[in-house]
């Protein structure tokens, strides 16, 4: 508990309960919308409803009759907000009296209602008619001597009939370059678990947390970041099933949860405890403590053997079903356990108590966030957790699995239908022969590959279905400057962010639909379909009313820019972005896993993604489930000061994704401020500092050199319970100290979770 210093209280309450009812009440009456917020809120997540726009938590089959979280309503009414950005708030401010507004400013400004074109000479966007816009767009894109000049990017909030629609206008266009959202989050996701399994996706589905004994959360944060899924946990906690959390900092959504819906939470102030084991990880040592508890197991079970007890591992399953056993069996030998001790922050007890409490699971569920992936070794990260689950046989079989936490509605959606930099032959041809078309088969360029060539010159335009690009990619000092020299931005958005403040010679900005929203076309009221976290493809409709006239849904928008640029497509645009029955017909001609698509969709809830690895059918070069043995260790020290720190970028409560709703961190005991940073009291004390002292972080280079340019300054520290050796600050204002050349070896996802650091006490 702080004594004294601003905006730092301590939090003792439980997550959800009193604080998050209170949360939702100030969200919705700050964005003075309150009849509006209220019917979403009924709609939201029900079977003929919308999708919230935020997290990608699956919905239950038996539905309440509000099925939402306290972020998902700070989503909602952000989206619903009665604020407008209308051309009048443009002609009061120029571009550069918005450049010194924060974050939070610029999209509490409200909804974008015109479409708009920026203007130089006075430095002000106006407003522009659609066609004059998209006829200008399309000229430009013909004026270039490549098509691989321009970059499709693509962020999670767009529907799968949007995004396909998007990619087969970039592809008949002439460009693969799809630098998309999943590559700056779960990109080693796709990679480790597609060389593991065969399959780029989790493996569980929702009733599984109903049948397992055990569920590893490592790694995520659920309280702020998919605040539904405390409500299953809170399930699993009270029919008496085991939660093991791993994770450096001290979060309260996975200690303790107050279910705001529960009379009996509520009234008698009763909380759910939900980990009954707690293991703070140094940030980086996940590969390390992962191997330790294998390296346990197999111990465990080699001495079982010897007793002629049972054994602990899965033989039959080891046999039958995996690949490189051996291998992986001969690098755990190897390993030292005062190296993994060193790496992880744990002691060898600590990892043999995990695998003992493993061990004693017949059925176990891991699930894991950004904390695994956004590492440099985040592949060898994601494949290290299906390592412990193969040794036991937990893929494939009911209560068990692996399980990707997809911070963002449909970014696996989107990754279904097509963007993809490196789509496979079969689709391409698929998309050829339905549409008469001919595509390019060059690889493209995914998120950091495009923000490299835009720096290097090699790309001229830019268009960005949604997001805030700039922002959400490290070292913004290099990005930003970059964006600077592009010829064209386009940008589709419902609010203003800063990405939209970088100017190229030629920008455009489109108000697009919300999800909330009801999207009238030529063929009547349309939905969009989605796809969450467990595969699962569901319907959703918006009822509300439109913030502006000229808004347009995101199929219109592409379908407009398509026909601009490409005058004698065989494609008819028209059709399609005024019937999206027609695209999915589209997307079920090309992707043979949407097979029936619209008859599908129909049935409440939606249907299922076919996933093979969770009937145990292996679509890998073996033909089984590969063990992978990891090489590295943790953030490589070797060559850095005896005093330094990982740091890892987070995010507050009041936050989703690069979008913030307030200046508060509720569950951390911040209050109107984010100029922080979190130590642990050993580290604090370790270099004489106390909660309140104003420190100054610089990033080290590979030779552990302090960077010249990646630094910030004035950050207020917080003693915080998390592990030694660690560090943490807010994104997206943390990520002047990451490098866009840090990224995951397989994958080019940015290291945002582990970046060696330097701190000293401000002067």
């Amino acid at each position: 508990m702080s004594k004294g210093v601003p905006g730092i209280s301590g939090y003792q309450g439980p997550a959800g309960g009193w604080g998050a009812v209170k949360a939702v009440g100030a969200s919705v009456f700050s964005q003075k919308a309150v009849a509006r917020d209220v019917i979403a809120m009924f709609r939201m997540n029900q079977v003929k409803g919308f999708d919230c726009p935020g997290c990608a938590w699956p919905d239950p089959a038996h539905r309440s009759p509000m099925e939402l979280c306290e972020n998902g309503v700070k989503a909602v009414s952000w989206e619903t907000t009665s604020k407008k950005a209308s051309p009048e708030f443009f002609r009061q401010h120029t571009v550069a009296e918005l450049w010194h507004y924060s974050d939070y400013q610029l999209e509490n400004a409200g909804r974008l209602t015109h479409p708009m074109k920026y203007d130089a000479a006075t430095d002000r966007w106006q407003a522009v008619e659609w066609q004059v816009a998209f006829a200008e767009i399309g000229e430009r894109l013909r004026s270039y001597d490549s098509p691989e000049r321009v970059e499709f990017y693509t962020s999670g909030r767009t529907s799968n009939e949007a995004a396909f629609l998007y990619q087969l206008f970039a592809r008949e266009y002439g460009s693969n370059n799809f630098p998309d959202c999943s590559n700056m989050c779960h990109g080693p996701t796709s990679a480790g678990l597609t060389s593991a399994i065969g399959l780029g996706k989790g493996t569980v589905e929702l009733d599984d947390f109903e049948h397992c004994d055990l569920v590893i959360c490592i790694g995520h944060n659920p309280g702020t970041n998919h605040p539904r899924m405390l409500t299953t946990l809170r399930e699993v906690a009270q029919r008496g099933a085991r939660i093991i959390s791993i994770n450096p900092l001290a979060e309260r959504g996975l200690e303790r949860f107050s279910f705001p819906q529960s009379p009996t939470d509520m009234l008698k102030g009763h909380a759910t405890t939900l980990s009954n084991d707690y293991y703070q990880v140094k940030i980086g040592g996940d590969a390390s403590l992962l191997k330790g508890v294998m390296k346990a197991l197999i111990e465990m079970d080699e001495a079982r053997i010897l007793l002629g007890q049972e054994p602990c591992l899965d033989r039959a399953f080891l046999a039958g079903h995996t690949h490189g056993y051996q291998a992986l069996y001969d690098d755990l030998h190897r390993c030292r356990w005062a190296d993994l001790e060193q790496d992880s922050g744990l002691t060898r007890s600590q990892m043999e108590d995990l695998a003992y409490r493993y061990d004693r699971s017949k059925a176990t569920i891991i699930c894991y966030g950004l904390g695994i992936t956004q590492h440099k070794n985040g592949t060898e990260n994601v494949q290290q957790l299906v390592n412990l689950l193969l040794l036991k046989g937990n893929i494939g079989k009911p209560g068990a699995g692996i399980c990707p936490l997809r911070g963002h509605s449909n970014v696996q959606g989107d990754r279904s239908v097509g963007i993809n930099e490196a789509a496979p032959e079969a689709f391409l041809a698929r998309l050829e022969e339905h549409f008469g078309i001919r595509v390019s088969r060059k690889h493209g360029r995914s998120s950091v590959e495009s923000i490299r060539a835009i720096e290097r010159g090699e790309a001229q335009a830019l268009i960005c279905m949604g997001g805030n690009l700039a922002v959400a990619m490290p070292q913004p000092q290099r990005t930003f400057a970059a964006m600077k020299k592009l010829d064209l931005q386009v940008h589709v958005a419902t609010k203003l962010n800063r990405s939209h403040l970088l100017m190229a010679k030629h920008n455009y900005l489109f108000p697009a639909l919300g999800r909330t929203e009801r999207d009238l076309q030529a063929t009547g009221v349309q939905s969009v379909t989605v796809e969450d976290a467990m595969s699962m493809v569901h319907a959703s409709c918006g009822a509300l009313k439109p913030a502006s006239r000229w808004l347009k849904s995101e199929p219109a928008i592409v379908a407009g820019l398509a026909r601009a640029t490409l005058p004698n497509s065989p494609v008819n645009w028209e059709a399609m972005s005024g019937n999206y029955a027609l695209i999915r017909e589209a997307i079920a001609s090309v992707i043979p896993a949407f097979a029936d698509y619209n008859a599908r969709i129909a049935a409440p809830g939606g249907f299922r993604m076919d996933t093979p690895a969770s009937r145990r059918e292996w679509h890998t070069d073996t033909g089984k489930a590969n063990f992978v043995v990891s090489h590295q260790r943790a953030v490589a020290r070797q060559q850095q000061p005896g005093d330094a720190l990982v740091l890892a970028t987070l995010r507050s409560h009041d936050q989703y994704n690069t979008t913030i709703y307030g200046m508060n961190d509720r569950y951390r005991g911040i209050t109107g401020r984010r100029d922080v940073a979190f130590l642990s009291q050993a580290e604090a004390e370790a270099r004489g500092l106390v909660e309140g002292d104003v420190i100054n972080i610089q990033a080290l280079d590979d030779s552990g050199e302090p960077s010249a340019d990646r630094a910030m300054y004035g950050l207020t520290v917080v003693v915080y319970s998390m592990a030694t050796g660690s560090i943490g600050a807010y994104l997206p204002e943390a990520n002047v100290l990451l490098s866009l050349d840090a990224v995951d070896t397989q994958s080019l996802t940015p290291a945002y979770k582990s970046v060696p650091v330097i701190i000293r006490k401000a002067e």
